[in-house]
């Protein structure tokens, strides 16, 4: 093996996690590569949620006064419009955490404000437009990463690979890792509707019978998640785009003057809802993390914050032997079995949560469809409505999680 480039650690996957796990280990003084494979981090219908315990990890960095003078929008609580009636999900004021609110942010500004700061630090390496397309292997461990770049194809070898690649993994594919999947009775379409002046304020839910559209606020325009019965894009493309715009107003009426803007099916992009998560996260000399390893529904919108959560739980438990050059590969693979350990459980709780609200909730409001009366508020619902204090059981819940992780390097 030939490689053009060689690393402590490979981290292949700009997202959240890879560019977390990036400057975490460049601040402790490892020489660390992240390869993304477009040219920026520049795309829409990404999730926009940094939570609390993400903010912490901000905090703990030093970063979280920096971080926040960028702009961002700030959810104190999380509401939804039920048949008409007005329901409040979550309190995030009622959280023992630094900030009491999610920050809504667009996915390219989080990541590029990791960039900017992982950049301060000399053993810190982006690589753009560089994609991760196999891993280099020998004497049955990973020693190096298969990337193609507009230049051609070459190899990057490393002591360790950490595969933060999305849910559609190739680098879990090359290891031949065993996927459990999890299922999902879901799929989302993603849109975007223009904001005008008196719209509702905030990000919210609308709920009725047969429907279901969360909004995000994206301070010009509205970040529209459509939920849809899983497969069900061709029915819906069948009964053609009036009959969707249709839907999409009746569904969220405060947005319907505006449904014309989906002028084309190219205006609507499917996400197709997976839920997995790998029985071995690891292999000698490679890492899975993220949505590599566990990949999530966007119930409740904790993908990045359970991906945040890997980075930081990576790092200190990985950043000191890496940092330390005496340490051989071969050491430093006992230590990927003890991250695996650590975050199983919580990606497994969380997981089992979300499978839980699509399976109880979002199915059922799904397969109302035809019914004369409207879809009734649970009663779980009702409860938090009366006594508003639950209201931060699901606020914990989204906003802090299973297991947070704190900064130890």
């Amino acid at each position: 093996m030939n490689p053009s480039l060689s690393t402590r650690c490979c981290i292949v996957g700009g997202g959240p996690a890879g560019m977390m796990l990036g400057l975490l280990l460049a601040r402790a003084g490892v020489d660390v590569i992240v390869l993304e494979k477009h040219g920026d981090f520049l795309r829409d219908f990404r999730g926009d949620t940094v939570h609390p315990s993400t903010l912490d990890v901000m905090g703990d960095l030093g970063l979280l006064d920096a971080f926040l003078a960028r702009p961002h929008d700030k959810a104190h609580r999380l509401r939804a419009t039920i048949s008409g009636q007005q329901i409040g999900l979550a309190d995030f004021s009622r959280l023992r955490t630094r900030c009491k609110f999610i920050a809504m942010v667009p996915q390219w500004e989080f990541l590029d404000f990791l960039r900017d700061e992982a950049e301060r630090y000399p053993g810190f390496r982006l690589l753009l437009d560089t994609e991760g397309t196999g891993l280099v292997e020998r004497d049955g461990r990973v020693v190096g990463v298969e990337v193609q770049t507009a230049g051609g194809a070459s190899q990057i070898a490393a002591d360790l690979v950490v595969a933060a690649d999305g849910r559609r993994s190739v680098l879990r594919d090359a290891a031949g890792l065993t996927v459990r999947d999890i299922g999902a009775p879901i799929d989302v379409l993603w849109m975007r509707l223009p904001k005008r002046p008196g719209d509702p304020e905030g990000s919210g839910g609308y709920i009725d019978t047969g429907h279901f559209m969360a909004t995000i606020d994206r301070n010009s325009y509205w970040q529209c998640a459509y939920v849809i019965a899983k497969g069900g894009i061709s029915a819906i493309q069948a009964r053609g785009l009036d009959a969707f715009r249709a839907e999409i107003a009746a569904t969220v009426p405060p947005l319907a003057d505006r449904v014309d803007h989906i002028s084309s099916w190219d205006d609507v992009k499917l996400l197709s809802v997976t839920v997995d998560r790998l029985v071995q996260w690891w292999k000698p000399g490679l890492l899975c993390i993220g949505d590599a390893a566990h990949a999530m529904s966007p119930v409740g919108g904790v993908g990045i914050n359970l991906a945040v959560q890997d980075a930081v739980a990576t790092a200190n438990l990985l950043g000191k032997a890496l940092a330390d050059r005496a340490m051989g590969a071969e050491a430093i693979t006992p230590l990927l079995a003890r991250v695996q350990q650590r975050r199983e459980f919580p990606a497994k709780v969380t997981q089992a949560v979300q499978v839980a609200v699509q399976n109880r909730l979002l199915r059922p409001v799904l397969q109302s469809t035809g019914r004369s009366q409207p879809f009734s508020v649970p009663w779980v619902l009702r409860m938090a409505q009366r006594f508003p204090i639950l209201q931060g059981i699901p606020a914990y819940a989204v906003g802090v999680g299973v297991r947070p992780e704190r900064v130890m390097t």
